[in-house]
């Protein structure tokens, strides 16, 4: 009888002991701590084994004792935080009937019904987003930065290809086979796995918010090119450049009631070839003058205090990094993105270096913010027409996708939305859903307006999201996901973009900062 009873409290004592450990062995790995060597990842998977029955033991209890039905009605919801820890390290699981759960049904993790696109097709859209109009402002930065600026074109086009490729990679991580396989679907699920579990979604709506100012910043930096090519091209028309910029959102207006890019889409592909012939247009005349290029302008040393602008507006015609997680999730053979982005930054590196010293050497010290400004008045009419046209047509496009990041954070988020839906039960726009379109339109025309200088909006746009998205977070999520994968010169070169991404970024957002103010009192005292 006593050796009995001396089993029976023995028996108790180690399972009080297991369910004790496997509480312990949870609270750490959901605070981010994870095993570092095989016996530990073992210790842990049977302690995780522990805390699962534990807690499915104490459920049944519940129920039993309470006499309610076992079924998910009558679960006992799970400990907040529970539901996102995973063995993996790998991202939250998705609710069941989540939007999430759809894309893994049949969206970019699994979607076979989707069609799928070829890499030509990738680098294509990849090079619309790194070759498009901002190209416009590089030679500016030459002026400022000589040819440490066309070092800097080259520099930038590298970091931007590298952390691309490990921006996807954090998409991916090992399951219990040891595949390799797709767990995150985007930019915001990456930063939300990054800060999981203790704060699920900082990361999501950092990213959100970087993500709307680089795009509503690109809508001004439109409309104000739009109104800065008008002026330019009609100086003796009695029109200012700001009456010019209402004129263009006058025209883009009707963009508030899109409710989807079909339209537009079809003039993208001549957009972007009317570019490349306008491109193609000003090389030819700088060519024409290469008797009269000025070498000896291109400078060793930088102008300290306007260099950092030159940054900001490089880094700024490189991002890309937003829809890169989209874009690898829609290819047919996502093992080649990779190569896709080899060929597309060394392309846009080489096109961008040679546009940027070609156009210097002809205007030298003369180069003004928007290039096209400094060609003669027969052949600038005629290019910034075309140019006009482009950037009104391209505004429906960063217009749109803010417009959807702001529906989707604020106003369709069930129970956590802070206001109500846009649409109605039959699809329609409600009023203040095209209330808060009109007054997103509104909101970029007033800014064009006061802060007319596109140079300087572009470099400070680059140094505040651009360095961050494409430099910074791409980084920190690398180090952050797969630190235990990584070899030591991945460290090396992550830490080191990390911190030169972020002294780029200050630095060019002070001095961009500066820049405007004093712009602006210069036109106050005009």
């Amino acid at each position: 009888m006593a050796t009995l009873l001396r089993s029976k409290l023995s028996n108790v004592a180690t399972t009080v002991s297991n369910k004790s450990q496997a509480k312990v062995s949870g609270m750490f790995a959901r605070m981010g701590f994870q095993a570092a060597t095989d016996e530990e990842a073992v210790g842990f998977a049977h302690c995780d084994d522990l805390d699962f029955e534990h807690r499915q033991g104490l459920q049944m209890d519940i129920l039993k004792t309470e006499g309610e039905p076992c079924g998910d009605e009558g679960a006992e919801p799970p400990v907040e935080g529970d539901i996102h820890y995973q063995r993996g390290g790998g991202a939250p699981l998705p609710p069941s009937g989540s939007k999430d759960q759809a894309l893994g049904a049949g969206g970019e993790f699994g979607g076979h019904d989707k069609p799928k696109i070829t890499a030509w097709e990738a680098g294509w859209n990849v090079t619309n987003a790194i070759q498009g109009m901002f190209v416009l402002g590089l030679p500016y930065a030459i002026l400022h930065g000589g040819y440490l600026g066309l070092f800097l074109i080259i520099f930038a086009a590298v970091v931007c290809c590298y952390t691309g490729k490990i921006l996807i990679a954090c998409l991916y991580e090992e399951n219990e086979d040891g595949e390799v396989v797709r767990v995150r679907d985007s930019y915001v699920a990456i930063a939300n796995a990054c800060c999981a579990p203790r704060f699920p979604t900082l990361g999501g709506r950092v990213v959100n918010v970087a993500q709307i100012i680089e795009l509503v910043m690109t809508c001004i930096l439109y409309v104000v090119v739009s109104g800065n090519l008008m002026y330019n091209s009609f100086p003796g028309l009695p029109v200012s450049q700001k009456s010019w910029s209402i004129i263009a959102t006058a025209v883009l207006l009707p963009c508030a009631f899109l409710k989807n890019l079909k339209a537009v889409s079809k003039f993208s592909l001549l957009c972007t070839l009317a570019h490349f012939v306008i491109n193609i247009l000003v090389i030819a005349y700088c060519l024409s003058r290469a008797r009269d290029w000025a070498w000896e302008k291109v400078k060793f040393y930088i102008d300290v205090k306007k260099f950092p602008i030159s940054i900001g507006i490089i880094v700024f015609s490189y991002t890309s990094q937003i829809f890169l997680p989209s874009l690898e999730g829609n290819m047919q053979q996502p093992s080649e993105f990779h190569c896709m982005m080899n060929w597309t930054h060394i392309a846009a590196c080489v096109l961008k270096g040679l546009f940027a010293l070609v156009a210097y050497l002809t205007w030298a010290d003369e180069t003004k913010e928007v290039i096209t400004d400094n060609l003669p008045g027969s052949i600038r009419a005629v290019v910034n027409i075309f140019l006009v046209a482009k950037a009104l047509l391209s505004y429906p496009l960063p217009f749109f996708a803010a417009v959807e990041v702001l529906e989707k954070s604020l106003f369709q988020e069930g129970s956590r939305a802070f206001f109500p839906a846009c649409y109605g039960g039959d699809g329609r726009l409600k009023s203040w859903g095209l209330t808060l379109r009109c007054a997103l339109v509104v909101f970029t025309l007033l800014m064009a307006i006061y802060v007319p200088h596109f140079a300087l909006l572009m470099g400070l746009t680059g140094s505040l999201t651009g360095a961050g998205l494409c430099f910074l977070l791409p980084s920190l999520f690398h180090l952050r996901l797969l630190w235990r994968k990584l070899l030591w010169h991945q460290v090396f070169f992550d830490v080191a973009i990390f911190v030169i991404g972020g002294i780029c970024s200050v630095s060019g957002f002070v001095h961009s900062l500066e820049g405007l103010i004093e712009a602006y009192r210069t036109n106050a005292e005009d």
